[in-house]
């Protein structure tokens, strides 16, 4: 078999994942799908740290729409992650894989605190990381959770997994001529405002020169084939 090009990846998966056709809550069968595809991964003995979002549950813009406070808005959907990271990390013992949940807002009744050396003892020793409730602080989406994740745990990718296979030059679903970019650089996505990462997160990748690679997870295979270096979504780094 050959050998994986990373070997310790960060996923950035959104809480839709888990969510049934009405896009809200978890379904049982979708996690243990999401888990499957990461035992597929974990299986080529590549680390696997895992950052969710909570789309699935809540959105603090809806929140602050009706005159909600930011800071509150921020925090519910940071305990929001940490339901999914629970059922993530049940679906992956189910499937034989060991996981742990770290999360940023102590819950030492349900999860382990995040304490970076202790995420990479569980990394070194071949468990599943999965690390719940953002950065613990308003103001920061999931996705800056995951750039700073990545970074900490010296990841040598993020995969940000999404329902669509790329970047594009508009929204594929909207725009029959779109084109998807097989790989931009972090000045481009930035520059274009691209949907799929926050500034803050592409600036955070950029500037400890950590490559993102963006894809839709539910492609058969698509997290094994970045794992092992294959074309697949788009790449964003400072070179393309």
């Amino acid at each position: 078999m050959d050998t994986p090009k990373y070997k310790r990846v960060l996923l950035k998966i959104g809480g839709e994942a888990f969510a049934g056709p009405g896009g809200m809550g978890i379904v049982p069968q979708r996690a243990a799908e999401v888990a499957a595809k990461i035992r597929d991964v974990h299986r080529l003995g590549v680390q696997v740290v895992v950052v969710l979002g909570a789309g699935n549950f809540w959105r603090g813009k809806d929140g602050l729409a009706h005159g909600m406070d930011r800071t509150t808005a921020d925090h519910i959907g940071m305990l929001a992650t940490v339901m999914n990271s629970l059922a993530l990390r049940d679906a992956l013992e189910r499937s034989g894989v060991e996981a742990r949940v770290q999360t940023a807002i102590e819950i030492r009744s349900v999860a382990e605190p995040y304490i970076r050396l202790r995420a990479l003892r569980h990394l070194e020793k071949g468990r599943v990381v999965i690390i719940g409730a953002g950065t613990g602080n308003p103001y920061f989406t999931t996705d800056t959770a995951g750039a700073l994740r990545a970074a900490e745990t010296n990841c040598e990718v993020l995969i940000k997994a999404t329902k669509v296979d790329g970047v594009y030059t508009a929204d594929p679903h909207k725009d029959a001529s779109a084109q998807r970019y097989e790989a931009m650089t972090y000045l481009e996505a930035l520059n274009q405002q691209v949907k799929v990462m926050d500034s803050t997160a592409l600036t955070l990748c950029m500037d400890n020169n950590l490559p993102i690679i963006v894809l839709n997870l539910w492609h058969p295979r698509s997290l094994e084939r970045a794992v092992m270096g294959e074309q697949i979504g788009t790449m964003i780094a400072h070179r393309v």
